[in-house]
């Protein structure tokens, strides 16, 4: 195929090139292009409208993110090969390739014991072996595939430790990109970072990645950023009542599939209701692996429609209502509900609707929502002095507590359907 630079425009960054021919074959793979029909945020669009984004639109932007942080670290001396620049972007583009529709909700519901960074790890193996195996990109018998290198630096293997730091660490480009586009499309103004002026202070000191001293109050602003898109965009009470609702109606799917009732699904979605899928049946070339690599939003919420017509009367009144946007009601509550509390709603939600008891169970949920802005047990952020000397964000900072960025805030809600009055 001629023409592979191609140039995508994009509405957070600006015009963003694809630089040689392998980055150009990743993108162009069936499990790379599934990610414009999973959107980035999940089911945040019923609460910001905006939100419609999807998760290829973020991969391409963290992708663009890396080129330009390398760039940064070359100017300061740092010796990164073209190759390693490569695999670092084909990398960060693949990070979230194993996501599966709506953000955690199939790993909630579908999948048993499998995160969707187990998934993504299998992926990129399949997409290497594809590539190698290609007429476009012949590998012979002598020679390794094309992503070797990007998969050792995804896993933390490869012996520049700073590489996977820019793809997952406390301040990576993967979260840089999803504050920028997340607040951009929510119309949150609060989740804006100077990113431009991060990638511009990042260095690296002993294979580590730091930010120099005077981009401190950058660091500062980026952490409270995330600490403020989290509870306003990505833990806000609607979005996890939405969540906790979709969770709701697959798992009465899934129960329903399970016993034998014949529900309207397209393939891939009945491939995963009607029968337990395991980590071990995700292996390379099985049919586990093509089947979740078909799945979508799509497939989820033309099932969901479907249902509300179904004989099931829970799954047709979840289905009903979800679609018409009458999601879970969220209240704050203080402690976690008595043996005497839930069985009183679901006496109340029995009675209410001429369900089981064990019905009723499908109408309501329990659900605490934790944060983390900052951790000093992982990869910490190191702020670089001019006398070489490198200290932790945490201590450096003048403006951030130290207690209050380490603390993990939760809140616990009741989610409940609501009742026609």
């Amino acid at each position: 195929m001629l023409n592979k630079r191609k140039i995508i425009n994009d509405p957070v960054f600006g015009f963003l090139s694809i630089p040689n021919d392998l980055i150009f074959d990743v993108l162009q793979h069936p499990y790379v292009q599934r990610l414009n029909r999973i959107r980035q945020l999940g089911l945040s669009y019923l609460v910001y409208p905006g939100a419609m984004h999807s998760r290829f639109g973020h991969s391409i932007g963290a992708m663009h993110l890396m080129q330009e942080a390398i760039m940064s670290l070359r100017l300061k001396g740092v010796a990164i090969t073209e190759q390693e620049e490569t695999s670092a972007m084909i990398a960060i583009l693949l990070h979230d390739i194993g996501h599966g529709p709506f953000s955690h909700v199939l790993e909630h519901t579908l999948v048993d014991g499998v995160t969707h960074e187990d998934i993504s790890l299998l992926m990129m193996e399949r997409i290497n072996e594809d590539l190698a195996n290609s007429q476009v990109r012949p590998v012979t018998a002598n020679s390794q595939k094309p992503l070797n290198m990007a998969i050792a630096i995804f896993k933390n293997e490869y012996p520049k430790h700073f590489l996977h730091q820019l793809i997952s660490s406390q301040l990576d480009v993967d979260r840089m990109d999803y504050l920028c586009r997340d607040s951009f499309f929510t119309g949150v103004q609060e989740g804006r970072i100077a990113s431009e002026r991060l990638l511009k202070m990042l260095d690296v000191k002993d294979d580590k990645l730091v930010v120099q001293v005077k981009g401190i109050y950058s660091v500062e602003k980026f952490l409270v950023a995330r600490r403020l898109m989290y509870w306003q965009v990505y833990l806000h009470k609607t979005s996890v009542a939405a969540e906790q609702h979709l969770i709701k109606i697959l798992s009465r799917a899934k129960e329903l599939a399970r016993g034998g009732k014949d529900l309207f699904c397209s393939p891939a979605l009945h491939y995963f209701l009607y029968q337990p899928v395991t980590f071990e049946m995700f292996g390379t070339h099985t049919e586990a692996l093509e089947q979740y690599a078909l799945l979508d939003d799509n497939d989820v919420l033309c099932a969901i429609k479907a249902w509300i017509a179904g004989e099931d009367k829970v799954l047709s009144l979840l289905s009903r209502s979800f679609i018409n946007r009458q999601l879970f009601r969220g209240q704050l509550i203080e402690s976690p509900l008595t043996d005497a509390q839930k069985q009183a709603l679901n006496n109340e939600y029995a009675k209410a609707l001429g369900i089981s008891e064990q019905d009723a169970t499908y109408m309501w949920s329990e659900h605490v929502s934790t944060s983390n802005t900052y951790s000093e047990k992982a990869d910490s952020i190191g702020i670089l002095y001019n006398d070489g000397t490198v200290r932790d964000i945490a201590e450096a900072s003048e403006i951030l507590d130290l207690a209050a960025l380490t603390r993990k805030p939760t809140k616990r809600y009741l989610f409940k359907y609501r009742l026609q009055s």
